[in-house]
């Protein structure tokens, strides 16, 4: 017969359960938010992880609430971030942080990991990184841990109802591609045979997360690659940016968009939803002033060229005013350059985010969940 304390602690564990079903079923919860990809999105992944490339060491974090570097790559809030502030729910908590654990686990997890890319040989020089493919596989443990908590059939419509993220493709460029002079992979593609490789690996991957049940994903193509601080150090003399990376993003970008639509013919709907980050970097990077910047070529933290060289740490230069660059190092952008970046996806036309932007997304599945309701 099972002790009174046993029963207690039986009791106690039902109960819990319980509550985290009830929070799970709430008409009025916000729906669930999933992030995948690079350091662009990682908010403190790599804190638990013996690498380079780790942003938990100031002046990172220096406008967030607590002045605390809490592992992303920004002075404050990266986009991910801003758009769970939309979704009207709390910032998403790293997929290793120990703190992700029963009723948080609802909000959702970010699996980014600074360095990586589509390609696993991306980012090799970080050592220690959480690779696209280890990402899926955390989220079907993810899965599986939630369905502990409020079943399997919860667990799935939880899934399918979230919003995805993911960002990846630009350190295949820079941190492979292009990292040195007569690279491996540059060697073996001419840049339209490795753009074409990199989209037949991305599909893989995207195909991948719609048969762990994402249903809508936001995927970010790369930005304007050789208009980025680091960048400008190495090959720029007066802050034009570097043409041949530019000819990377250009020639990437569109085929993106065009296997998505691809995709989306696939699956019957519009599960994939493209964003050009370059067309909405490039509106900062072309007027900086009219977008309250006073600089788009040089980093707010960094040495160097264009503050562009090396590491942001506390011996590096530091702007007074984070919110007059939209660089906050040499190749992040600071939290109002991100704030900007998400009122695209929000609002923007199909020249920025396409098929729809994520007001209309956002619209469209509430409708859906009152007609199911």
């Amino acid at each position: 017969m099972a002790s009174p304390t046993w029963r207690l602690v039986s009791l106690a564990l039902c109960l819990g359960a319980l509550a985290v079903l009830q929070a799970a079923r709430g008409a009025d919860a916000a729906r669930a938010f999933f992030v995948f990809g690079d350091s662009l999105v990682d908010n403190g992944n790599n804190n638990y992880l013996i690498t380079a490339a780790r942003a938990d060491s100031p002046p990172y974090g220096i406008d967030t609430p607590d002045h605390r570097a809490t592992g992303r790559f920004s002075n404050g809030k990266n986009v991910p971030d801003v758009i769970s502030e939309h979704l009207g729910a709390e910032p998403v908590l790293p997929y290793l942080s120990p703190e992700l654990d029963g009723d948080k686990m609802l909000v959702g997890a970010n699996f980014a990991s600074a360095g990586v890319g589509i390609l696993n040989d991306t980012g090799f020089q970080f050592a220690n990184i959480i690779h696209i493919e280890k990402q899926l596989r955390y989220f079907e443990q993810y899965q599986k841990r939630l369905s502990a908590l409020i079943g399997a059939e919860e667990t799935t419509r939880l899934v399918r109802g979230a919003l995805v993220l993911i960002t990846l493709g630009g350190n295949d460029f820079v941190n492979n591609y292009y990292l040195v002079p007569y690279s491996a992979r540059s060697r073996e593609f001419s840049l339209p045979d490795y753009v074409s490789y990199l989209l037949s690996e991305y599909a893989q991957i995207l195909e991948h997360l719609y048969d762990l049940g994402a249903r809508r994903v936001l995927v970010q193509g790369v930005g304007p690659m050789g208009c980025v601080p680091a960048e400008l150090a190495l090959h720029s003399l007066d802050g034009t940016c570097d043409p041949e990376l530019q000819r990377a993003a250009e020639m990437y970008n569109p085929r993106l968009m065009a296997l998505l639509q691809d995709l989306n013919a696939r699956h019957g709907g519009e599960v994939f939803v493209g964003v050009n980050m370059k067309r909405i970097h490039d509106d900062f990077i072309d007027d900086p002033k009219a977008y309250g910047f006073e600089t788009a070529t040089e980093a707010c933290c960094g040495q160097g060229r264009f503050n562009g060289m090396g590491l942001c740490t506390m011996v590096s230069s530091l702007c007074a005013d984070r919110d007059s660059y939209v660089f906050w190092d040499a190749f992040h952008p600071t939290e109002r350059a991100n704030r900007l970046i998400v009122q695209q996806f929000m609002s923007g036309s199909v020249e920025y985010i396409a098929p729809m932007n994520l007001s209309t997304v956002l619209a469209i599945d509430l409708q859906k969940q009152q007609l199911r309701t």
